[in-house]
C-alpha cells in the first residue's frame, strides 16, 4: 500500500527521531550565531520611506533655515486654596529665584541651559525690572511709581544673586507697587508674554487669585553644543527631583519626563504582571495538559520558536520597528496551539490501551497521531505564511520587513512543531515506557466530564440548528461592520501616557505595587489652565511664490487672528508677527510701516522688500527664522505653529493643511503644511491604508489557496471559502468591541487584529481537516461532529484558555500601549476560538446537507 507524504514524514519523524533532533539542534545553532551579528538600529515606521509634499517641504526648510529651535519644560508652582498668600506673593517670586539660583548649580542641569534665558518666569520679570533700578543714573524710589514715565516696567540685566538681595530688601508695599506694574497690561515691561506665565483666566481679565505660576526651562537644541537629547532629558529629571525641597505642590512637563514615566509604566508593569501572567499560564499549561514532561516540552518549543524567531531578523538584518511586536505574539499563539494539537492526538492514538503502554505502542501512537495532525499543521502553515508574505509587495519598508519575518516565523514554528517537538516527544515516551507509574492522559475533550461534556453538548447543538447559528453569525457580522464604521482612526498625542493606577493596586505587595504617576493629569492641568504648548516646532508652514506681496501678510493676520483650529493649532512666528514686534519695539521701522499702511491695520500693503531688509539688519537671527532670501531675493518664508498637548495627530496634520489652503487661496503663494507632527500623519494614514490594503490581500491569498488546496486535496473546493468565513466573523466582531470599547483602530491595534487572521486560519483549517478525515469513520452527521469537537475541539480549548490568559494579563498594565494590546490579543484570540467552535461547524453541517440533497 503506498504511503501518504504525511504518513513518510511522520515514520521519519519518528523513526530517526535523532537524527531530526541534531537536524533541529543544527539549526537552532545557526540561528543562535546570528543574534552574535551587529544589531540593527530601530527604524521608525514610514523612516525615509515616503517622499510627499510635506516631507519635502521639511527638508528644504532644514536646508534654508537656521532652526536651532530650544527644548522647553514647563515648571507650575500651585499654591493652595487654604494658602493666604498666592503664587506671585513676595516670599513665593523670591523663593522661584532662588530655586533658579539652585538649580543653576546642578552640572547636569547648568550644561544644558541655554545662556540668559534658560530658565524664566514672573519672578525675573520682577528680578529684571530691579536690575534696571539699580543701573540707573540716579537712585530709584519704587513708591515714586519711576516706570510712569516711560509708560513701561524697564528691564535690566544682573546676576540673579543680586536680583535676590535686591528683593529681599523691598517692603511689602514697594513689592505690592511692581507686581501691579508688571501685571497691569499698560505698564507690563514691554515685549513680555504674561500668557506664558500665568494661567488662561488671567491673561483673559478674569478675576483671579494667582494660584499658579509657570517657569519655563529652555534647552539648547539637543546635538548643538554637543548636547544629546538623553542629557536634555536627565535634565529635566534632576529639576523633578529638586522640586519637592523647593515648593509644597510643583511639578515639571517636557519630554524627558514624559519618557521616563512611560518607561517606568512599562517595566512596573511587567514587574507585577510577570508573576501574575506566569502563574496563571502555568496553571493553565498543568490543568491542559496535566502532564509535567509535555509542559517542559511545550515550554522547550516555544523557547525555540522565539530563539529562532530572533536568529531570522538578525540573519536577514530586520531592524526593529513598533509594528514587529505582533510577531512574537503570534509565534507563541500558534506555538501552543500546534503543542497542544500534536500531544492530543498522539494521546487519542492511545486511548484503547490498556495499562501502561511500551515503546513500540508509544512510537505508533506518535506516528499516527502526527500523521492525523500534519495534514492540518501543514495547510494552516503554508497558507498563512504565504498570506503574510503577500504583503512583502508593499511600498513600505517595515511593511516588508513584518511580511518577511512574520511568513518565514510561522514556517519555523511549523517545522519546530510538525518535526522536532514531536522527535522529542518520541524520544520522551521511548524512555518512559514500561515504567511504574507512568501513566496515560486522557486527550482534553475526550471525556463526558467537564469541557468534554460541553463540547459534546456543543458539536450536537451545531448539528440541530445550523441555520439560526448561521443567521447569529451574519446579524454580528453586519453589526460588527456598522460599528466598525464609527471607530477612531487617528492617534492622541496623549494615549501613551500613562494614568494613575487603579486602587486595587494597593493591596499588592511594596515590592510589585507601582509607583504614582502624574504627567496625564498634569497634561490636563497645562492644558485647562495655561496656553504652555508642547514644542513649537511640532508643526510648521512652508511659504513659497510671491512672500513680498502685501496679500501674504494680511492672509497671515487673518489667520493669526484667531485660535486656527479645533485642535488648538496657532502660528507663533511669522513674517507679519516678526514685523509687528519690530515696529513696536523700533520708533524708526513703525514710521516705515506707517508710510506703507493704507488702511491702517498696522502692516504695509506697498514696498515690502525694504521693511523684509529692514528686519535683518534689526533683528537677524529672528529674521532668518521666518526668512528666507538669496543674493537679495526673498524666495521662501516660514510660519511656526504650535499645537495643545492633547491635540491628535490627524486632526493637527489636517488642520495645518487647513490653514496653507487659506494661505495659497488668499495670496500668489503655495503653502505647504510640514513638520514633525504633520508627517507622522501622513506616515500613520500610509501605514494604516498599507495594513488595511495588505490585511486585504492577506485574507485574499488565503482563501484562494485554501480553495485551491483542498479542491486539489479532497475534491470540494468551496470548503476553504467556508473555513475563512469565520475568520471574517471574527474580525467583523473584534472591530465592534473595540468601537464599544473605545479602542480605537490604527496602526498600533490593526498589526494586533492580524492574531486573528493568522489564529483564525489555524483554527480553522484543524476544524475543517479533522471534519473531512472523520467523513468515512463515523456512522453519522452527529457522532462525527462530535469526534471532531471533543478531539480537536478541546486542544483548541486549552489553546484559547492557555493564550487569552497568558495574553489577556496584559490588560491589567498601567501602561496604555501594554494594556491596549492585551485586550485587542485577547479579544481577538477568544473571538476566533468562538467562531471557529460555533460558526464553522454550523457551516460544515449546511454543506453536507447541501451536498447529500444534491445527490438525492
Amino acid at each position: 500500500m503506498t504511503m501518504t507524504i504525511f504518513e513518510r514524514c511522520a515514520a521519519f519523524v519518528t523513526g530517526h527521531s535523532w537524527r531530526v533532533i541534531a537536524m533541529g539542534l543544527l539549526a537552532t545553532v545557526v540561528m543562535a550565531f546570528g543574534l552574535g551579528r551587529d544589531a540593527v538600529a530601530p527604524r521608525a515606521i514610514g523612516e525615509a520611506e515616503l517622499d510627499t509634499p510635506a516631507h519635502q517641504a521639511l527638508e528644504r526648510i532644514q536646508h534654508s533655515y537656521d532652526l536651532r529651535q530650544p527644548v522647553e519644560s514647563y515648571i507650575i508652582v500651585r499654591t493652595s486654596e487654604d494658602d493666604e498668600a498666592d503664587a506671585l506673593s513676595q516670599f513665593d517670586v523670591l523663593n522661584g529665584l532662588r530655586f533658579q539660583a539652585a538649580l543653576r548649580t546642578l552640572p547636569e542641569v547648568a550644561v544644558s541651559l541655554r545662556p540668559g534665558d534658560g530658565l524664566h518666569g514672573f519672578e525675573n520679570l520682577i528680578g529684571k525690572a530691579l536690575c534696571a533700578f539699580d543701573n540707573a543714573a540716579e537712585p530709584i524710589t519704587l513708591d515714586g511709581r519711576p516706570w510712569e514715565e516711560t509708560g513701561r516696567v524697564p528691564q535690566g540685566d544682573c546676576p540673579l544673586a543680586v536680583q535676590i538681595a535686591r528683593l529681599e530688601a523691598l517692603t511689602a508695599s514697594e513689592y505690592e507697587a511692581l507686581r501691579e506694574a508688571v501685571l497691569s497690561p499698560s505698564s507690563s515691561p514691554m515685549g513680555a508674554n504674561l500668557g506664558i506665565y500665568l494661567p488662561m483666566q488671567v491673561d483673559e481679565g478674569v478675576e483671579d487669585d494667582f494660584r499658579a505660576r509657570a517657569i519655563v526651562m529652555s534647552q539648547h537644541y539637543p546635538a548643538h553644543i554637543g548636547l544629546t537629547e538623553e542629557a536634555a532629558h536627565q535634565a529635566q529629571l534632576a529639576v523633578q527631583s529638586e522640586l519637592s525641597r523647593w515648593f509644597d505642590d510643583a511639578f515639571i512637563y517636557g519630554e524627558g519626563i514624559v519618557k521616563a514615566e512611560s518607561t517606568r509604566a512599562v517595566t512596573e508593569s511587567f514587574r507585577y504582571i510577570a508573576p501574575i501572567g506566569g502563574l496563571l499560564l502555568v496553571a493553565l499549561l498543568v490543568i491542559t495538559f496535566r502532564s509535567l514532561k509535555d509542559i517542559v516540552l511545550c515550554l522547550v518549543g516555544l523557547m525555540l520558536v522565539l530563539l529562532w524567531l530572533q536568529g531570522i531578523r538578525s540573519w536577514l538584518q530586520v531592524p526593529s520597528t513598533s509594528i514587529l511586536i505582533a510577531v512574537p505574539f503570534l509565534l507563541v499563539g500558534l506555538a501552543i496551539d500546534y503543542s497542544l494539537h500534536v500531544v492530543m492526538r498522539y494521546r487519542e492514538q492511545l486511548e484503547g490501551v490498556h495499562g501502561v503502554p511500551d515503546a513500540r505502542q508509544t512510537k505508533k501512537a506518535m506516528q499516527w497521531g502526527l500523521v492525523g495532525v500534519l495534514p492540518a499543521l501543514c495547510l494552516a502553515a503554508f497558507s498563512t505564511a504565504v498570506g503574510f508574505l503577500a504583503n512583502y509587495f508593499s511600498p513600505l519598508v517595515s511593511i516588508r520587513d513584518f511580511a518577511v519575518v512574520s511568513g518565514l516565523g510561522i514556517v519555523a514554528t511549523f517545522l519546530i512543531f510538525s518535526a522536532i517537538v514531536p522527535a522529542i516527544k518520541t524520544e520522551m515516551e521511548k524512555r518512559c515506557a514500561g515504567r511504574k507509574g507512568t501513566q496515560v492522559q486522557w486527550a482534553l475533550g475526550r471525556r463526558r466530564i467537564g469541557s468534554g461534556r460541553w463540547l459534546a453538548a456543543l458539536a450536537r447543538f451545531a448539528v440541530r440548528r445550523p441555520r439560526p447559528i448561521a443567521l447569529g453569525a451574519a446579524v454580528v457580522c453586519v453589526a460588527g461592520a456598522i460599528a466598525a464604521t464609527g471607530l477612531k482612526t487617528s492617534f492622541d498625542r496623549t494615549d501613551f501616557i500613562p494614568t494613575a493606577p487603579p486602587q486595587w493596586m494597593q493591596i499588592l505587595p511594596a515590592v510589585l505595587a507601582p509607583g504614582r504617576y502624574e504627567v496625564r493629569e498634569n497634561v490636563d492641568y497645562l492644558v485647562d489652565h495655561f496656553r504652555l504648548l508642547s514644542r513649537l516646532l511640532d508643526a510648521e508652514i512652508l511659504v513659497e511664490g510671491e512672500v513680498t506681496d502685501p496679500d501674504f501678510l494680511h492672509a497671515i493676520e487673518r489667520v493669526a487672528r484667531r485660535r486656527a483650529t479645533e485642535s488648538g493649532t496657532l502660528i507663533t512666528d511669522s513674517p507679519a508677527s516678526l514685523m509687528r514686534l519690530a515696529a513696536f519695539h523700533d520708533a524708526g521701522f513703525a514710521q516705515a510701516v506707517r508710510e506703507r499702511d493704507e488702511d491702517g491695520d498696522g502692516l504695509p500693503d506697498r514696498d515690502i522688500v525694504p521693511l523684509y531688509d529692514a528686519l535683518f539688519e534689526l533683528a537677524p537671527e529672528r529674521a532668518a527664522r521666518v526668512l528666507h532670501r538669496v543674493d537679495g531675493r526673498y524666495e521662501s518664508a516660514r510660519l511656526e505653529v504650535a499645537l495643545l498637548l492633547n491635540a491628535q495627530s490627524e486632526a493637527i496634520a489636517s488642520d495645518i493643511r487647513e490653514v496653507a489652503r487659506h494661505l495659497s487661496e488668499h495670496a500668489p503663494v503655495h503653502a505647504i503644511a510640514t513638520g514633525p507632527s504633520v508627517i507622522s500623519a501622513n506616515v500613520q494614514n500610509a501605514l494604516f491604508n498599507t495594513l488595511v490594503i495588505g490585511f486585504s490581500i492577506t485574507l485574499c491569498v488565503i482563501g484562494v489557496l485554501l480553495t485551491v488546496l483542498y479542491g486539489w486535496l479532497h475534491g470540494g473546493y468551496g470548503i476553504g471559502t467556508i473555513l475563512l468565513v469565520p475568520v471574517l466573523i471574527a474580525l467583523a466582531a473584534l472591530l465592534g468591541a473595540m468601537r464599544l470599547l473605545d479602542i480605537p483602530f490604527n496602526s498600533e491595534t490593526v498589526v494586533i487584529s492580524s492574531l486573528a487572521i493568522g489564529i483564525g486560519v489555524d483554527y480553522s483549517v484543524h476544524i475543517g481537516e479533522r471534519f473531512l478525515a472523520q467523513e468515512r469513520l463515523a456512522a453519522s452527521l452527529a457522532e462525527r461532529m462530535e469526534t471532531v469537537l471533543t478531539g480537536t475541539g478541546g486542544a483548541l480549548l486549552g489553546s484559547t484558555a492557555t493564550t487569552v490568559g497568558g495574553f489577556g494579563v496584559l490588560a491589567l498594565a498601567i501602561s496604555p500601549p501594554l494594556q491596549r494590546f492585551g485586550i485587542v490579543t485577547a479579544l481577538a484570540i477568544l473571538l476566533t476560538f468562538i467562531a471557529t467552535m460555533l460558526v464553522l461547524p454550523a457551516l460544515l453541517v449546511l454543506r453536507e446537507r447541501w451536498i447529500d440533497r444534491k445527490r438525492a
